[in-house]
């Protein structure tokens, strides 16, 4: 890569969290690619690094290691002195308890800035966000997401912790630019897939009792492939002059919900489903919403009308800003992407 036109040289120390997980170690190899020759990575002590010892191996580079917690704000200031870049990927996934995804993405998000703040070499900090944070709720139908479109204002009312955390954890960031002078980016990739990931998207629908309800009909599933969405993010990191700026990571020739669900039926296992139309999706989360309100949240609202705007509102979605800001290109197509997807979900015998 020519540096050129790059907020560092190839011998600046570049910070990466969540290097070990499913983005954060192609992240690491596309760094290694780019020509960058000190990559750090913060690790849990039990974490796995295989795949980045791997990584060193392949590209002659050496990976430092840092091992640490992001709930230790000296583990934090350790891993963060002297880095003039630092890739936030680490967060609180999987978890339905608000309390704990606030914890391990906007608390650790914290302890990393203040780390940041208390040695004078960071030039950017890039969040990777996520498409969850966007309310959609109130957007034409079918109308295109992108960076201009609002987050949610309330994402308690979504009933996801992960959307309450990530919304949290963007306003955090923004706000230590503003109050502190840190240089940032965000980064909110769609859905992210490639070998390693295994189970169908919410957005395509959802198994149930031994069949799939279909959800997404005809609308497009905001695919990008993880090597195309660590170039994306790494891109963010390095070019000057994106200060404060948000980039939208899909990419291009997205397929519909429809037509992903009849590859990978053809390609990986056959199983039934079920289409439910968007209307009649529409009135079952309005209805669950109700009956949650008339039980005094017995049942909690986790199908509700915000729901159902974020993954199943007919929208379509714009990859134009990420292309003429950084220059970035989906390397590996949506076809090749795809084959490669359903190869690995084939060898792992994986279904629906």
């Amino acid at each position: 890569m020519d540096f050129s036109d790059s907020i560092i040289t190839p011998n600046d120390v570049v910070l990466v969290t969540g290097a070990t997980g499913f983005i954060g170690a192609q992240l690491v190899g596309k760094l290694l690619e780019m020509g960058c020759r000190s990559v750090r990575c913060l690790v849990r002590p039990s974490s796995n690094i295989t795949k980045l010892e791997q990584l060193s191996q392949r590209y002659g580079t050496t990976v430092e290691i840092s091992e640490g917690n992001l709930l230790s704000r000296e583990d934090c200031a350790t891993a963060t002195e002297g880095a003039s870049i630092i890739y936030h990927l680490a967060a609180g996934t999987g978890t339905k308890s608000f309390a704990d995804a606030f914890l391990n993405s906007v608390i650790t998000t914290r302890n990393l800035l203040d780390g940041a703040l208390s040695h004078a070499s960071l030039r950017r900090f890039v969040n990777v966000s996520s498409f969850a944070v966007y309310t959609n709720e109130d957007h034409p139908q079918p109308g295109i997401l992108d960076e201009d479109c609002p987050t949610e204002m309330r994402p308690e009312l979504r009933c996801d912790a992960y959307c309450f955390a990530k919304v949290k954890q963007d306003e955090l960031v923004a706000d230590y630019g503003l109050k502190h002078g840190i240089p940032y980016v965000l980064v909110r990739p769609g859905v992210v897939y490639g070998p390693g990931k295994k189970r169908i998207h919410g957005r395509v629908g959802m198994d149930t009792f031994g069949v799939f309800l279909h959800l997404g009909g005809a609308n497009p599933i905001p695919f990008t492939y993880v090597d195309n969405c660590a170039e994306a993010i790494a891109l963010a990191g390095i070019k000057k002059g994106v200060e404060g700026e948000v980039f939208n990571v899909v990419d291009d020739d997205l397929p519909s919900s429809r037509q992903f669900l009849r590859m990978y039926k053809k390609e990986v296992s056959p199983f039934p489903s079920f289409y439910i139309p968007h209307y009649v999706s529409y009135v079952l989360c309005v209805l669950w919403e109700k009956y949650s309100a008339w039980s005094q949240g017995q049942l909690p609202a986790v199908y509700n009308r915000r729901v159902w705007a974020t993954s199943w509102k007919r929208t379509r979605y714009s990859n134009e800003k990420l292309k003429r800001v950084l220059g970035w290109r989906p390397h590996v197509s949506m076809a090749e992407g795809l084959r490669h997807y359903f190869a690995d979900c084939r060898e792992s015998g994986n279904h629906a």
